[in-house]
């Protein structure tokens, strides 16, 4: 196979993959800025299920101060850790909502903090380990007032 054809089928199976990250919540509808986030935050990586345990609530009153906690299954090795996790609300006008950085001597991995959606929409955290390979978990949550638009 040519490079330039392999590089193409590459393209379109990223693509699709970057797809499958959303929940039918948006109705499965990639914006461009949300798909140049996550490849920015992971690169060629390929998100799979597992490892990630998320919470947030489902309907908040107030979108400017939703309570989010993710924690993420990891020896914390040197050898196996977690070295990244960022957080996407795939309706924001900024879809990239947080990023953290971790290191091994860390007890485990895991986060809490507070974040701003603007309506009704699903939460995507990825989670990047050691080895290269990003795991991915995802939530709804349902605004009565949103946090980022006036």
């Amino acid at each position: 196979m040519s490079e330039a054809r392999r590089m193409g089928t590459r393209r379109r199976v990223l693509a699709g993959a970057v797809a499958l990250v959303l929940l039918p919540g948006r109705g499965g509808a990639e914006t461009p800025a949300l798909a140049a986030a996550m490849r920015e935050a992971v690169g060629d990586a390929i998100p799979v299920d597992g490892r990630i345990e998320l919470w947030l609530p489902e309907l908040v009153d107030n979108g400017a101060q939703v309570p989010l906690a993710v924690m993420v299954a990891s020896p914390m090795t040197a050898e196996d850790h977690i070295v990244a996790i960022a957080v996407f609300a795939t309706g924001n006008p900024t879809p990239q909502v947080a990023r953290f950085e971790l290191f091994p001597g860390l007890a485990r991995a895991e986060i809490e903090t507070r974040i701003r959606v603007a309506e009704d929409q699903e939460i995507v955290v990825l989670a990047r380990d050691s080895g290269g390979k990003v795991w991915r978990a995802s939530a709804a949550v349902k605004v009565v007032h949103g946090g980022c638009r006036g």
